[in-house]
């Protein structure tokens, strides 16, 4: 991975006798989108809310560009900028009045980096006008602009596609995808919404009861097939799997592969020249949705509801 951007140690929160998170420990490296997905009470807005700042952990520690939370807290949060939930702000005011204010929250932000953002998110036609005249969609947008003015390293979204209509959605993935792509920002990203991590995130992080379950790269899984095969004799075949060290369920008479694409027919003809029949193959492309029930146990994927 990247030089860590975030770094979280074994980090657990507990409020009274309820253990909201044990142990968690996760990185995001530079210029990554990550998405964090759980299902219902999973405790995703409390550890996001631990890493800004909003709530005190008990144990374990979070780094953030080297600085460590508990002792550079200011120096950490300097370079982070979020959007927790639905962004707020001044209805009376301006778009640009309302970046005008943040910005001099900031050292440094210049009246051209406020125009440089309200381009990338383009805002140009729109932000001379009252807020409260925009639209959800362009509320997100401004949301966007108001979070990297001081050019953070770290991004973090709590669910921050809340009430955008399909095409707003699609809009808001392709502004994340560009800031990335030109500041090199990283993206903490937590959604409940399956099909946003697959089109959008580089990794996903699976957190369920409080506790970190998986972590998929999402790019390896695009290159990557699921086989099930019928081979003959199936014992011997299992065993010789296992000694090419190949990784496969067992299915009765069947086997289930998952290998890269490009491996597929090169495993049928080292099969068939170790004198096994080969019988059946026939791909079976898993979701992310698939994966995710699997590693959460059948758990629901909607988490809009998390541990507070």
């Amino acid at each position: 991975m990247q030089s860590a951007v975030l770094k979280v140690e074994k980090v657990d929160k507990q409020i009274g006798r309820h253990m909201i998170l044990q142990d968690i420990s996760m990185e995001i490296g530079q210029g990554e989108i990550v998405g964090l997905l759980g299902p219902n009470g999973s405790g995703k807005t409390t550890l996001i809310r631990l890493i800004v700042g909003l709530m005190k952990k008990n144990n374990g520690r979070i780094m953030i560009n080297g600085y460590s939370q508990d002792h550079e807290f200011l120096k950490a949060m300097t370079s982070v900028g979020a959007i927790i939930e639905n962004p707020e702000f001044y209805s009376y005011l301006t778009g640009f009045e309302n970046l005008e204010l943040f910005a001099a929250m900031h050292d440094g932000v210049s009246e051209d980096r406020i125009h440089e953002v309200v381009k990338r998110v383009r805002l140009e036609h729109a932000i001379h006008q009252k807020v409260k005249t925009y639209s959800l969609g362009m509320k997100q947008r401004l949301g966007i602009a108001q979070a990297i003015l001081h050019q953070p390293n770290l991004l973090i979204l709590d669910e921050p596609t809340n009430g955008l209509d399909p095409a707003g959605m699609k809009e808001f993935r392709e502004h994340l995808q560009t800031l990335v792509q030109e500041e090199g920002t990283s993206v903490l990203f937590a959604t409940h919404l399956l099909h946003e991590v697959e089109e959008l995130c580089d990794r996903m992080i699976i957190i369920q009861k409080g506790q970190i379950r998986a972590s998929a790269n999402l790019r390896d899984m695009e290159g990557k097939e699921q086989v099930l095969m019928n081979i003959q004799p199936v014992e011997k075949a299992a065993s010789w799997l296992d000694t090419n060290g190949y990784t496969y369920e067992r299915n009765g008479e069947q086997v289930l592969l998952q290998l890269n694409k490009e491996r597929v027919s090169e495993l049928n003809r080292q099969l068939v020249l170790a004198g096994f029949d080969v019988l059946e193959m026939t791909p079976q492309k898993q979701s992310i949705e698939e994966a995710f029930m699997k590693w959460t146990e059948g758990g629901t994927a909607d988490a809009s509801t998390d541990q507070k």
